[in-house]
């Protein structure tokens, strides 16, 4: 290959009468050369190895040896001569004045590198015969095309103000104006490049990847944007690892962790180098099942077409620098390879190709399709643009040199180029309108290439989209997808994720220790709802609502009271023991009014039996307004219609209790006590004991009236719609009253109840008035503890059981003699004349 290159390059020199250079006695710098009135000196690494010689100090050291044509750089250099040559026929552009060029080659070294370095900035001497020509400027410098070796050569040529301009030095390090003042590209920063890989990979829901870069400027810089925006995004990497090229173990250590790993897809921040070394040990180690991510340096680089490459990269998608047309270049470029490399060729007829007629140049057979690539012209059109931008910054000086006065030829200093290339503005004929940022770089655009094999089984760099930053931030990323043949060749996009979608209904939940995209799916509380995929938190349900059995949505909580339909509603109230207990009470209140002139009725103050059948009618009847939907009117009906009644009732009780009492101080001698406690005085003292109630539920009512309210603090699910006592002073109150009379009540019955009689009723009052009390003492903390509407039944339990307890225990022995025992139901039996057992 090397024979081949000097074959190639001197056929150049002489047909181009190029210069050859002798630096340090080495006449191989520089590889390229023409005379002008401004020079351009170039860098390109036209051969990628460099075999370094024994320094045993023995001896004078022997020349670096370079090896293995680069022929993408070696285009590079034909472009940079091809753009040199248009503007030098140019009668716009420098007119008059000749460009001439120092094309160095670096052979891929840093070593070398630095040597051309040097002879730019330091001059040689040239030989053209017995002519020298001594030391000469260089205005500016087109190269690196690699970030490292453009670190290198900014910061040797920095502190000397001499521009330099990359053609495709991306790393985002470059960008620092302070640590590289002069250094330009036509090619936009990693910067914007590798926060695309993260929208690219975030576009297609990958959330689990894994990540390899250059151990180098460009691989570390770019990466670390890309991991940055990554986390911004919500992608986790699995395992982020880098290595150069010359490691070896690290390489294979790097492919094992690959293996070994669970996500499907690997972003690859490479050079071309490093990934072309990449893929070897993928190859070897048979691993073809991964959906590679890549960038421009490699993406469409025809050193990674190799046998068995496809296996590993076929359906790699990533970036790559726009395909552009530069109208005569592929001919220009060509035309000059094989008629200088290829000297016994000819043309077969009409056609394009060429044919060999010797076999002297059989070496040279590999380079036959040198010209497959050259259509691509992707990195071509940089270098082009770069040759104008130094062009059009010094047609700008000497614009203004020569309104000056000065004379042709004048001395340019390099700050001055610096200063006008930080202002060119112009547009190339191929449309790219070209100006530099202020950190030295173009716009961002990329075009979106995907590895397909084509019917002839050749490979293709399909475009499926771009990105262009000069966009509005929603027109920048367009791909498309339905264009895209993955990894395997599947049509369907490949899955990458450290856990599956959590559905609606569940949150993620982070693993302890792992990334953020590793989680379990937990299912929302109850009253909270997610109602996306992949929530990371559960919504609280507002107030009234509350979340359905799938926890996807609030539904409004279940309004629950005690109600006429439900069992509870209807046992308690509307059938068994309400109307049951109105019902036996009118049926008793009958028969007494069908006895009233009988001695039974007669002794039992008869007047007020009916008042108290009537009131006992009123709190059967009253446990049915704590039954229903609460209302405003229902709510203060129920409590003070509950407390008036029973008031009633157990004041018609302690009347009859003091009556009795009244009864036994009249049959002695001498008493007139009746006369204080007759039936007027009897109706009195029950109006006066019921007014008291009303007194005090007419001020509750008007300080702070019972309402209805929703209450959700018992149960989370569901409403309790329930009577708040608005007043609890208010609420005990009425039924401390009650509780006094009561208990009044039942000290002055169990007074009277050893009095000489047959049928002595204090006995029964006293009966009566003890299953009261205890029913309402055991009723305070079973109201106080019963949640929802088991509160309003125990309450009615209370009401229906008192009531039940003054009916039976007053009425019943009654009942029972004027229905069974009739023959006691006499005057001289009631006063204990007779020889029959008392009751």
């Amino acid at each position: 290959m090397l024979i081949v290159l000097h074959t190639l390059l001197f056929f150049h020199y002489v047909n181009a009468e190029y210069s050859i250079c002798r630096m340090m006695g080495d006449p191989n710098y520089p590889l390229l050369s023409m005379d002008g009135d401004i020079s351009i000196g170039a860098i390109f690494a036209i051969h990628s190895k460099l075999t370094l010689p024994s320094f045993e100090f023995t001896e004078k050291p022997q020349f670096l040896s370079c090896t293995s044509v680069n022929l993408q750089d070696f285009r590079g250099a034909q472009t940079m001569i091809f753009a040199i040559d248009e503007i030098n026929k140019s009668d716009m552009l420098l007119p008059n004045v000749s460009i001439g060029y120092k094309i160095y080659d670096s052979c891929g070294s840093r070593l070398s590198s630095m040597s051309a370095i040097m002879a730019l900035m330091n001059g040689q001497e040239f030989v053209a015969g017995d002519r020298c020509n001594g030391q000469y400027f260089i205005n500016a410098i087109i190269g690196e095309p690699q970030s490292s070796a453009s670190v290198i050569l900014s910061r040797t040529t920095g502190s000397f103000k001499i521009p330099v301009i990359s053609p495709s030095a991306t790393c985002d390090c470059l960008s620092n104006r302070q640590d590289f003042p002069s250094f330009f590209r036509t090619i936009a920063s990693d910067y914007h490049q590798s926060r695309a890989l993260a929208y690219m990979v975030k576009h297609f829901g990958w959330t689990w990847v894994g990540a390899v870069n250059s151990d180098n400027d460009y691989g570390n810089y770019g990466m670390a944007v890309f991991l940055n925006t990554a986390q911004e995004e919500g992608i986790c990497v699995e395992y982020a690892e880098k290595f150069q090229r010359t490691e070896t173990e690290k390489i294979k250590k790097v492919v094992e962790k690959i293996k070994q790993s669970t996500a499907k897809v690997l972003v690859a921040f490479m050079t071309s180098f490093e990934m072309y070394s990449l893929l070897e040990e993928l190859n070897i180690q048979n691993i073809t099942s991964l959906q590679i991510i890549g960038v421009e340096a490699w993406m469409t680089s025809s050193s990674m077409i190799a046998p068995n490459s496809f296996r590993v990269l076929g359906g790699s998608l990533g970036f790559a620098v726009r395909k552009i047309n530069i109208d005569g270049l592929a001919d220009y470029v060509i035309k000059a390879f094989w008629d200088t490399a290829f000297p016994c060729t000819q043309k077969d007829g009409n056609t394009s190709q060429y044919k060999l007629n010797c076999s002297r140049y059989q070496d040279l057979l590999v380079l036959r399709n040198y010209n497959k690539d050259v259509p691509e012209q992707r990195y071509s059109s940089n270098i082009y643009k770069a040759v104008y931008a130094v062009a059009y910054a010094l047609h700008s000086l000497l614009k203004c040199k020569e309104q000056q006065g000065c004379e042709k030829g004048p001395t340019i200093q390099p700050q001055q180029v610096v200063e006008t290339l930080n202002n060119v503005n112009f547009t190339v004929k191929f449309g790219d309108r070209v100006w530099f940022d202020s950190t030295g770089s173009t716009v961002a655009q990329y075009e979106v290439v995907n590895w397909q094999q084509d019917s002839d089984g050749s490979i293709q760099f399909k475009p499926v989209g771009y990105y262009d930053a000069s966009l509005p931030p929603d027109q920048r990323f367009v791909l498309k997808t339905e264009n895209i043949i993955w990894t395997g060749g599947q049509l369907e996009r490949p899955r990458s994720v450290c856990s599956e979608s959590c559905p609606p209904g569940t949150r993620k939940a982070t693993q302890k220790g792992r990334p953020v995209c590793c989680y379990d799916c937990i299912t929302c509380a109850d009253g909270e709802i997610s109602n996306e995929t992949d929530s990371n938190n559960c919504q609280q349900c507002p107030g009234e609502y509350w979340s359905n059995t799938e926890n996807t949505e609030c539904v409004l909580k279940a309004v629950e009271f005690l109600s006429f339909t439900e069992v509870m509603g209807i046992v308690l109230g509307a059938i068994c023991f309400s109307l049951f207990g109105v019902g036996i009470t009118v049926l008793v209140a009958i028969l007494f009014y069908s006895q009233k002139d009988t001695p039974i009725v007669k002794a039992n103050n008869s007047e007020l039996s009916f008042l108290l059948l009537f009131s006992l009618t009123l709190c059967f009847l009253c446990s049915l307004t704590f039954i229903g939907r609460p209302t405003e009117w229902s709510c203060m009906l129920r409590h003070t219609a509950f407390g008036i009644t029973f008031v009633l009732c157990i004041s018609c009780v302690l009347g009859k209790t003091i009556v009795v009492l009244m009864a036994f101080k009249a049959t002695l001698p001498g008493s007139n006590v009746m006369k204080w406690f007759g039936p007027a005085q009897q109706r009195l003292s029950v109006f006066a004991f019921t007014l008291i109630q009303v007194l005090i539920c007419v001020l509750w009512l008007t300080i702070s009236p019972p309402f209805p309210y929703k209450n959700m603090k018992h149960y989370k699910e569901k409403i309790i719609l329930e009577c708040s006592l608005g007043s609890t002073v208010g609420f005990w109150a009425v039924l401390g009253y009650i509780g006094l009379l009561a208990l009044l009540c039942f000290i002055l019955a169990f007074l009277a109840r050893t009095l000489p009689d047959n049928f002595n009723e204090a006995k029964f009052i006293t009966f009566s008035m003890l299953i009261f009390c205890a029913v309402w003492i055991t009723f305070i903390p079973a109201y106080v503890s019963s949640p929802g509407k088991f509160t309003v039944a125990v309450e009615i339990f209370a009401i229906l059981a008192s009531s039940f307890g003054l009916l039976f225990c007053i009425f019943a022995p009654k009942c029972y003699i004027i229905l069974f025992k009739p023959e006691q139901n006499t005057k001289q039996h009631l006063m204990g004349k007779t020889q029959t057992k008392s009751y």
